[in-house]
């Protein structure tokens, strides 16, 4: 029987290209933390969790002496109980959720290594490849149409652009954006820095300007979700969640509360098999879908991507967070697509 020889956990300091700014702060570097998996046949997977305080409230260090925590409960434990196992490690780490993304990762891409399929299998479905957007951070109209244009270029035909601080500021950002890819799909995340009467001025100062916007992504605080639900009544333009949805019962709340046209799932607030269950209460209750990333390398990454190609049909997909980094754990090319390839979620960090 398969089993889980030895877990461990390092520091994954990753260098960004840019300064990566939004509503809740900037970002220098990825401070994240790299999970292996070892079976008793020698196989490793690999896992990544990308700590964000000012999201998930998880420091590098706390994952690091988390995972060395529940590695004493893992070494030992059979592979093909995963399910069973992972629901342990996920009630004793409450609040934990990337480091639960970076354990759930290790062990999913060990058991699919094992049997040579890639991990979309696993969620149902394989594809040659998923479509990522691009995402422009705060900067000044120059700077974001000069990446707006760059990413066009490389073939991104989906944008997404940081906003919630000044209105004025947002708008002149965004309408630089638009400017320098006409052909571009736009979407805006304001991070929980606006309140519900300047996204609803935002939203319509758009309009007037001719800018579509496919969504605006958590403009208001990530408690207020009664203000999402009046929100959608003042403007046309759909409205996602975000930072209020971790599990599938907040996706369950602002389903029966009618407080979102969209749900972002990111592994790292939920995990791949819970974050499986929130797109799956998401599509129960005729909400878009749509899947988002921290500053992961191509481990956490692919891993996502993997997800939507198993489960199918998600409407908006914001995988770009290796593409922000100075240097990749493995060698990737520029654009949108990202392969689906394995075995497991197919990355062997270059280490």
């Amino acid at each position: 029987m398969e089993r889980i020889a030895n877990v461990s956990a390092r520091r994954l300091d990753l260098a960004l290209e840019h300064p990566f700014e939004i509503a809740l702060g900037v970002q220098e570097s990825a401070t994240n933390v790299l999970v292996t998996v070892e079976t008793d046949s020698g196989t490793v997977g690999y896992g990544e969790a990308s700590p964000t305080p000012r999201v998930t409230g998880e420091t590098q260090a706390a994952v690091l002496a988390t995972v060395r925590d529940v590695a004493d409960y893992l070494e030992g434990q059979s592979l093909k109980d995963y399910r069973s196992t992972l629901a342990t490690v996920r009630d004793s780490v409450p609040g934990m959720t990337t480091t639960l993304f970076g354990v759930e990762t290790a062990v999913l891409d060990a058991y699919c290594r094992e049997r040579g399929i890639p991990m979309a299998e696993l969620f149902g479905g394989v594809c040659r490849s998923v479509e990522t957007d691009y995402t422009i951070p705060i900067a000044d109209p120059s700077s974001a149409a000069e990446r707006a244009e760059a990413a066009a270029a490389d073939g991104f035909t989906h944008l997404k652009i940081k906003t919630g601080t000044d209105l004025e500021r947002d708008f002149d950002r965004v309408r630089s954006v638009r400017d320098a890819a006409p052909d571009a799909l736009l979407k805006i995340d304001a991070n929980q820095g606006w309140t519900i009467p300047e996204t609803a001025r935002f939203a319509r100062r758009a309009e007037e300007h001719g800018i579509r916007l496919e969504l605006i992504e958590q403009p208001i605080p990530k408690r207020d979700v009664r203000g999402l639900a009046q929100l959608r009544e003042r403007t046309d333009v759909p409205i996602a969640a975000d930072e209020s949805v971790f599990t599938p019962a907040d996706a369950l709340r602002i389903a029966r509360d009618d407080a979102a046209d969209v749900v972002n799932m990111k592994p790292a607030k939920s995990g791949l098999l819970d974050g499986e269950k929130v797109l799956t209460v998401a599509e129960t209750a005729n909400m878009e879908r749509m899947i988002g990333c921290m500053l992961e390398s191509a481990i956490g990454i692919h891993a996502s991507a993997h997800l939507v190609a198993g489960v199918g049909g998600v409407n908006y997909i914001d995988l770009d967070g290796n593409q922000l980094l100075a240097e990749d754990v493995v060698a990737t090319g520029a654009g949108p697509e990202i392969p689906i390839d394995g075995p497991g979620h197919g990355v062997t960090p270059e280490l």
